[in-house]
């Protein structure tokens, strides 16, 4: 053991029972954390124009503080861009992390010097918990990569400016420093595969042991790593490769391909940070679920799914939340987000403590016949479908086809480059139907309703999506591809 994991190792023991106490707490956590952000943010030009200063409870919450998303908050968002303080929390955000937006272009997220330590502070705690946990503080003697966007920052405004991943290399204590890889020159390369080619030459006689990043380009840097260096598995080349950190994504589509490149199982620690926030992270007590952070600077709220585009939905707190329900979630935080609707979907499947799955988008779903297909369910057929068949895929996407040749019914086409064919396509394609009936029952009487026929599944050459991707301006960093898609504007661009 060296000297680093020495010291690291009883600080992990510590940092995991605090952990522990602080989710024990979370009810608590959250009406304290309710309370600071009111009085935090009532002297705010936002608090200001909804009375936060007059509200007491909940109720009167609701009331004064709609639930909005990113365009209908975007005035807001604008007034802090531009420079003006004391908009949306006092003072100005000392980064705006910019995401890929939707009918508003590029997104701007502030981050506050309150929000700022919570998404390091989140991601030492998964990994120290992991430590904790396993006993193997070794991990933290070798290097470490995070597969992130470029660290070189935009001044906009007095603000600094860039993508999350790249934001967060500015957090990385100086302990940590001397371990991690790429190099400043390395990371600041725009070009992805430019960059994936130069973190290859880079690492490839390195002692790595800790790598994260969203699977399918850990995919592309384990494929280059391979290919660069001759050997047959990852483990051959860094043999004390012994953490797997990713987020974003569910990881099991992607499983069996990775195994297959690492030469084995890693262990993983599974996260779900974002530009609003750090929320939770793998709970190392249990292999369901990712232990929500109650005690990180932010109030949640939940919305039932079905209703979240109603005129009114029902807004829940977290001790109102009921199991295996899925939930838009909504969010108010010490960035200054108020009542902010992210746009994902979870799923709790413990409250002693809190823990979650993250099931989706809010506007990724397929509803074009009634069916409100959603995220998890698609992962987990195509999880079985691989399981049946021998396959592995690199990614997928599913859309509708309203309107096919002439005397067929609709159906579901699934859009699929595979890593490793099917051993039986149309056993492939069968378990995947079946999988979706038995998940969805909507979907399930409209098979056999004989509304929609059962899906069709479309193979993509290699690298489809990397192209498409490309073509986006979107190859790379924290960048994902939209699973399910009402309608087949992506698709299209695909065949």
């Amino acid at each position: 053991m060296g000297l680093k994991a020495f010291f690291i190792k009883p600080f992990a023991a510590i940092r995991a029972k605090a952990v522990k106490k602080t989710a024990a707490n979370a009810l608590k956590n959250q009406e304290k954390t309710w309370q600071k952000l009111l009085q935090q943010g009532k002297n705010t030009a936002f608090g200001k124009a909804h009375k936060l200063e007059k509200i007491n409870t909940y109720e009167e919450f609701k009331k004064h503080v709609p639930v909005r998303d990113y365009e209908e908050l975007k005035p807001w968002f604008d007034r802090t861009a531009s420079g003006e303080e004391n908009v949306l929390w006092p003072g100005k955000p000392v980064y705006l992390a910019k995401t890929s937006g939707t009918t508003s272009g590029a997104k701007y997220i502030p981050i506050t010097k309150e929000s700022a330590p919570y998404h390091m502070q989140s991601a030492r705690d998964a990994v120290f918990c992991h430590i904790a946990k396993t006993g193997n503080a070794s991990v933290m003697d070798g290097r470490l990569i995070f597969l992130s966007g470029s660290p070189k920052l935009e001044n906009k405004n007095g603000i600094l400016t860039g993508r999350l991943s790249g934001i967060s290399n500015h957090m990385v204590p100086g302990w940590l420093k001397k371990n991690q890889v790429p190099s400043w020159e390395t990371n600041c390369i725009e070009d992805w595969e430019e960059k994936v080619d130069a973190i290859v030459k880079e690492t490839q006689h390195l002692d790595m042991r800790l790598i994260s990043g969203i699977p399918a380009w850990v995919q592309m840097y384990f494929e280059k790593l391979l290919e660069k260096s001759g050997k047959k598995t990852i483990l051959e080349l860094f043999p004390n490769f012994s953490v797997f950190v990713y987020g974003g994504v569910n990881y099991e589509p992607y499983r069996a391909k990775l195994e297959s490149l690492m030469g084995g199982r890693i262990p993983s620690v599974e996260t779900y940070p974002a530009s609003e926030g750090f929320f939770a992270y793998s709970d190392p007590d249990t292999e369901e679920g990712l232990l929500l952070l109650t005690d990180n600077g932010i109030f949640y709220e939940f919305i039932p799914s079905e209703e979240y585009f109603d005129e009114n939905p029902t807004r829940l707190r977290l001790h109102e939340v009921e199991l295996n329900k899925n939930y838009a979630l909504i969010l108010t935080t010490n960035a200054g987000l108020w009542a902010y609707s992210i746009g994902d979907t979870v799923r709790f499947v413990s409250k002693n403590p809190y823990r979650i799955l993250v099931t989706g988008r809010i506007k990724h779903y397929i509803s074009a016949f009634g069916e409100h297909v959603i995220g998890e369910e698609v992962d987990y057929a195509m999880n079985k479908a691989c399981e049946a068949t021998g396959a592995q895929i690199a990614e997928f996407h599913v859309a509708p086809q309203v309107n096919p040749a002439e005397g067929e019914l609709p159906y579901h086409e699934w859009f699929v480059e595979f890593s490793i064919m099917p051993d039986d396509m149309e056993l492939f394609r069968e378990v995947l139907d079946k999988e979706m009936c038995l998940k969805n029952v909507y979907y399930r009487d409209l098979i056999e309703g004989k509304i929609l026929q059962p899906a069709r599944v479309k193979p993509l050459e290699k690298d489809a999506f990397i192209r498409y991707m490309k073509s986006q301006g979107k190859l790379g960093g924290q960048n994902k591809v939209p699973r399910l898609g009402n309608d087949r504007s992506l698709a299209e661009k695909l065949i």
